[in-house]
């Protein structure tokens, strides 16, 4: 009996000498969930009420990430967007009752969203309307110039375009609420403003949509550039959604290939990474906060040949990269950024990267929706969220812990 049992310890430690040689060589067998790379994208882990970026989530591990876009650069873009356009205006035409008052309506995307929240102070302080607050309501008087003339602003109403289902940034919101303004305010409606293109596209869906009275949207989505093109949409805002879907699947590929320190954000982004690569457009490293900045650039009728559906960064080619696998988060399929623009530019470098993608999609209402297709994690060498709520990082990472 005590041979046997001598026999069976000894061949217990020979299969765990050998199981963890074989893991060592393999690397990813020896790897946990919490130690593999997370990035956090579009929408960065936050506060909603606050806007403080939740810098727990941010230290989750040494490989945690987020890449979207300057936020508060982005609505300065959208205002002066704006204010360049009245600038140049006729005020005959934009003042339409001659009262010598720009009234314009704001569709909100989701007054708990640090995006959102930069697009409504970037126009309020723009047009004179802030009031220290994106809350809606809270507005003063405002001024601004029109064709040379000093003419008063008036923020006749802001709204969040909540859907009957609860999902935010919601178009068919905006239909109903633009055909109840034209309604409501008549000819002191002068100009429509939105947190993004999918509400401004619902906007000008209203059957009673004032013609001629100008509409600024936020995305550069591929109808919003259209509608610029027909003279129906007035300005819209690019967020690089090319630099960033390429900039999140990029800093995976630098992970995941083993790199480190700055290099995890400057490979393939300022500089060639070593497939000899690099994202044509800027973007920029915030340290404080752990992200990776896509820049914006306003979009009008001068130029918005530019930026048409299909164009791709031809500074992405085919790599021999080792195939990786990802899990991906979409915190709503039915949000029109996200599926029109962001999906399709992900599905498109991921092959050239060698990256696999499993695209997993909420209702942009449930966190759950989410969550709960965000599993088998132990499948996956990295993972990219997308959160339906900014300060829901944590529940995500709960299900990393092993």
């Amino acid at each position: 009996m005590k041979k046997f049992l001598v026999a069976m310890m000894v061949m217990a430690v020979i299969a765990g000498t050998l199981f963890a040689q074989g893991s060592a060589e393999s690397g990813a067998a020896v790897m946990l969930n919490k130690d593999k790379p997370v990035i956090f994208y579009n929408r960065q882990p936050s506060d909603p009420t606050t806007g403080v970026i939740d810098m727990n989530a941010m230290n989750w591990n040494d490989k945690t990430m987020y890449v979207g876009f300057d936020a508060a650069g982005g609505g300065a873009v959208q205002g002066k967007l704006i204010t360049d356009f009245l600038a140049s205006a006729d005020p005959a035409v934009i003042d339409r009752n001659g009262d010598g008052i720009i009234g314009y309506v704001l569709c909100i995307g989701d007054v708990g969203h640090n995006d959102s929240k930069a697009r409504t102070q970037g126009i309020r302080e723009a047009l004179g309307t802030w009031a220290g607050s994106t809350d809606p309501g809270v507005v003063q008087e405002g001024s601004v110039n029109v064709g040379g003339k000093t003419f008063k602003v008036v923020e006749l109403e802001g709204k969040a375009m909540t859907g009957t289902d609860g999902s935010t940034w919601n178009a068919n919101a905006a239909t109903d609420a633009m055909s109840g303004w034209a309604t409501k305010f008549g000819d002191q409606i002068d100009m429509v403003v939105s947190n993004n293109d999918g509400m401004a596209m619902g906007c000008l869906q209203a059957s009673n949509y004032p013609a001629g009275v100008p509409i600024f949207g936020y995305d550069a989505n591929a109808d919003a550039i259209e509608a610029i093109g027909a003279g129906k949409l007035t300005g819209t805002v690019s967020q690089n959604v090319d630099a960033q879907a390429a900039g999140t699947l990029q800093v995976l590929r630098n992970y995941l290939d083993g790199l480190t320190g700055a290099d995890v954000y400057t490979k393939g982004i300022s500089e060639p990474d070593q497939y000899g690569n690099k994202i044509t457009a800027d973007m920029m490293w915030v340290a404080d906060t752990k992200a990776l900045l896509a820049q914006n650039v306003g979009v009008n009728s001068s130029n918005w040949q530019l930026y048409t559906e299909g164009t791709r960064d031809a500074g992405i080619k085919q790599t021999d990269a080792p195939s990786k696998k990802v899990i991906l988060t979409v915190y709503n399929a039915g949000d029109n950024f996200l599926s029109s623009s962001y999906v399709p530019a992900l599905r498109y470098y991921a092959p050239l990267m060698n990256i696999e993608l499993n695209i997993v999609q909420g209702d942009g209402q449930s966190e759950s929706s989410c969550l709960d297709k965000f599993t088998n994690l132990g499948n996956y060498d990295a993972y990219a969220i997308n959160m339906v709520k900014t300060n829901s990082a944590q529940d995500y990472l709960d299900k990393l812990k092993y």
